[in-house]
């Protein structure tokens, strides 16, 4: 019964006083009646967009999540971080948390865009021996995952092995990146807007591809929030999802965040909240 409900989910406006599911925002918040997700532990890594700090916002998508979906936050995202900087949040969860979380989700690599990050390659390849048949062996290509913290695809493998060893039956989940408006936050932080490459010649688009091939590399899944959220800050009608339209169009506000959130309550009720 539990899961037919799921699968029909009746989404029922939450009313409480003093409206707390509104909080002030003026976003009416719709609740799954019930749901796989209610009271699992969730860690959100990521970077501004994550943050507990707020930035450009006044609610986080996570927040809204914690409404519709009655999930535990546990949220160790750090404005401006990149994928090299999230091993420092694992080991905060890991530090925190144990392995008592349900689930990770991962939202970040806008940053390693903005900061001219190559991407690099997954793997690395030697020759090794390797037996095949009785007391044979012969010497083939091996492949192992690529460690480079200079690169984009060594940063996420660096992530997500230490996910898979300390977190084997936690839902590891990644979320590609928004897209990229304008933001002016000073004389030396102008970030143009996605219609330009990073120094390194590479639009945003290479990055969100990247995420998205994580997903076979790690046997994990991506929502791709670049697409389903529908937020495009190049859109002068969508400035009212972002802190400003004239100098930040970068951060989500809060209706910004709650379309965020809404398009990831539908996808997260398609997936186990985790596999104990």
């Amino acid at each position: 019964m539990r899961y037919s409900v799921l699968l029909f989910a009746v989404w029922i406006t939450v009313v409480c006083a003093p409206c707390p599911v509104c909080a002030g925002e003026g976003v009416p918040v719709q609740a799954v009646a019930e749901n796989q997700w209610a009271g699992r532990k969730v860690a959100f890594l990521g970077d501004s967009i994550t943050d507990e700090a707020h930035v450009g916002t006044t609610k986080n998508y996570w927040q809204y999540l914690q409404e519709m979906l009655g999930l535990v936050p546990f949220v160790y995202g750090v404005n401006g971080h990149q994928w090299s900087d999230l091993p420092g949040q694992c080991a905060r969860l890991k530090a925190g948390c144990g392995d008592d979380i349900d689930a990770i989700l991962i939202f970040a690599g806008t940053n390693d865009y903005n900061s001219g990050t190559p991407l690099g390659e997954w793997y690395t390849i030697e020759s090794v021996p390797v037996r095949v048949s009785g007391l044979r062996t012969e010497t083939r290509e091996r492949r192992s995952p690529s460690m480079d913290g200079g690169t984009f695809r060594g940063r996420i493998n660096a992530v997500m092995s230490y996910l898979k060893e300390n977190f084997p039956a936690a839902q590891v989940m990644l979320l590609t990146p928004v897209h990229r408006g304008y933001a002016c936050f000073g004389d030396n932080n102008i970030q143009p807007d996605e219609s330009f490459p990073n120094r390194i010649g590479l639009y945003v688009d290479a990055y969100v591809d990247v995420i998205k091939e994580a997903a076979n590399v790690w046997a994990v899944p991506v929502i791709d929030l670049n697409s389903i959220c529908g937020l495009y800050p190049n859109a002068g009608a969508h400035t009212r999802y972002f802190h400003d339209g004239e100098t930040d169009r970068l951060h989500p506000n809060a209706e910004g965040h709650y379309r965020m959130a809404k398009a990831l309550a539908y996808r997260l009720l398609s997936y186990p909240a985790n596999f104990k």
